[in-house]
């Protein structure tokens, strides 16, 4: 007996998911893919295998959005073990050396003082990274050691939050895109003078988005297809940690068919624009940038998603919640 399978669904929005040890950022996009049988799927950056925490998954119209999560800054937990170097800077790799764990606290606030910040940093051998159209780690397995380029990137935050005996400890970091852990995780080593490797890896944070609002695979898979779909934040969640800007109805249409509009605001690298309200929530139209007073469209809803949208129940909106 042939089983009919339903037809594919036309979905807008993001799904928080809280990626499993193991499980590629792909392997998760797909499984979600198939349980929501939506059309159109993307995820906003990969996540290594062996990290877990935040992955936004986007459908439809959010897609169009994924880079501004791809560009924001990410917030990690990270379990660091001192002591012992790893091939590939974490867990898995074979280990490489391994010293005595003797510092003070004064070395361990200079070392990670000196992290810090602007830093440069090269891609390690064993990330996603690509070099003539191959990911780097690749080039590992085959045992090639590629020249990489250093590359600058950001710590905003690094914070030591628990010790576990002497030679293992947490930390909490808030970095720019593009920033690998592992790396940190060695050059922490590094500074104290006893090597390190990354044992463990969780996401909590991608610019708005949390972890708090995520799901599991498990979860997702025990609800119900009006449950899952319910968990959708709407498109506009990606850019939840950028202005606001709401157009007349009149303006909204021009602005909608790519039409630049006269503003009364500075210069801005990206804001939200919004329409006149239709279910009781202003309609998302898409992202724009302000430059010598007029409002550029940068990326922007087809008609057809900005309706589609408008007629979401208001359980499923989050305007009224962004600032």
């Amino acid at each position: 007996m042939t089983r009919t399978r339903s037809p594919r669904k036309a979905l807008h929005g993001v799904l928080l998911i809280d990626k499993p040890y193991g499980w590629s950022s792909n392997d998760a996009l797909q499984k979600v893919k198939g349980m929501l049988r939506a059309q159109k799927a993307g995820h906003t950056g990969t996540l290594d295998p062996l990290a877990t925490g935040l992955l936004p998954l986007c459908f439809g119209a959010a897609t169009k959005f994924s880079q501004a999560s791809l560009d924001a800054d990410k917030t990690y937990r990270a379990t660091i073990a001192l002591g012992v170097t790893r091939v590939g800077g974490d867990l898995e790799g074979e280990v490489v050396a391994t010293r005595p764990v003797a510092f003070d606290d004064a070395r361990l606030a200079a070392a990670v003082a000196s992290l810090t910040g602007p830093i440069e940093q090269r891609a390690p051998m064993q990330s996603a990274l690509k070099h003539e159209g191959r990911a780097l780690y690749d080039y590992a397995r085959a045992g090639i050691e590629v020249e990489r380029a250093p590359r600058r990137v950001t710590v905003h935050r690094f914070d030591i939050v628990a010790r576990h005996a002497v030679d293992a400890m947490e930390v909490e970091l808030r970095v720019s895109k593009g920033t690998y852990v592992r790396t940190l995780a060695e050059d922490l080593g590094e500074a104290l003078g006893c090597g390190a490797h990354l044992v463990a890896l969780r996401r909590l944070a991608s610019g708005a988005l949390s972890l708090d609002g995520a799901v599991d695979l498990e979860a997702l898979q025990a609800l119900d297809p009006d449950e899952r779909e319910a968990r959708l934040l709407p498109p506009d969640a990606l850019l939840g940690d950028v202005p606001a800007v709401h157009l007349s109805a009149d303006d909204a249409g021009r602005f909608l068919a790519g039409v630049r509009r006269r503003i009364d605001a500075e210069d801005a690298a990206c804001l939200r624009v919004y329409g006149p309200a239709v279910t009781g929530q202003p309609v998302f139209l898409g992202s724009a940038h302000v430059k010598a007073g007029e409002l550029i469209p940068t990326r922007l809803l087809s008609p057809v998603e900005a309706q589609a949208l408008a007629t979401i129940p208001s359980s499923r909106t989050l305007q009224a919640s962004l600032p």
